[in-house]
């Protein structure tokens, strides 16, 4: 049977943490689909499509690491997808704690789906999406957090 993960998240937009986690999952599964969620109440940075489109570009020679949006719950969209279990990276102890409760609600809803929590590597525990925003909002130089070309986005609010 293929072991097929998910890797959700809002990655706005996908960082190097990210990146090493998904990375490191790939060698515990067939298949990996990062899943962004499509959360329309909450403003983006990076719209969803163009997220999509860049990790696929990140990952293109690996055609057994996919990125999709998807809207509603996590563990819906598992089952839509046949994976079995779900990958989240943990930075902390307070990730640990938000984690370990989304992961008991998603099993409730989706008795198939077994979550897999997987430590940041020390180097990249600092970085958090929101903190690249907020550099690169101000102007400052976000490369060395990102696993691609932040003018690959095109045009993004920046002050």
């Amino acid at each position: 049977m293929k072991r097929v993960a998910i890797f959700p998240g809002s990655f706005d937009p996908f960082t190097n943490g990210h990146l090493d986690v998904v990375l490191r999952g790939s060698k515990m599964f067939d298949e990996i689909v990062i899943a962004i969620g499509n959360n329309s109440s909450k403003q983006r940075y990076i719209p969803v499509e163009k997220m999509v489109d860049i990790i696929g570009e990140v990952f293109k020679d690996k055609p057994n690491i996919t990125a999709r949006s998807y809207k509603g719950l996590t563990a819906e969209f598992a089952r839509e997808v046949n994976a079995t279990f779900l990958l989240r990276g943990l930075r902390n102890t307070t990730d640990f704690e938000y984690e370990n409760t989304i992961a008991q609600a998603n099993r409730h809803i989706n008795k198939e789906l077994e979550t897999v929590f997987l430590i940041t590597s020390p180097a990249l525990a600092a970085i958090s999406s929101t903190i690249i925003r907020e550099i690169h909002r101000f102007g400052g130089n976000v490369d060395e957090f990102i696993p691609f070309q932040i003018s690959a986005i095109g045009d993004i609010p920046a002050q």
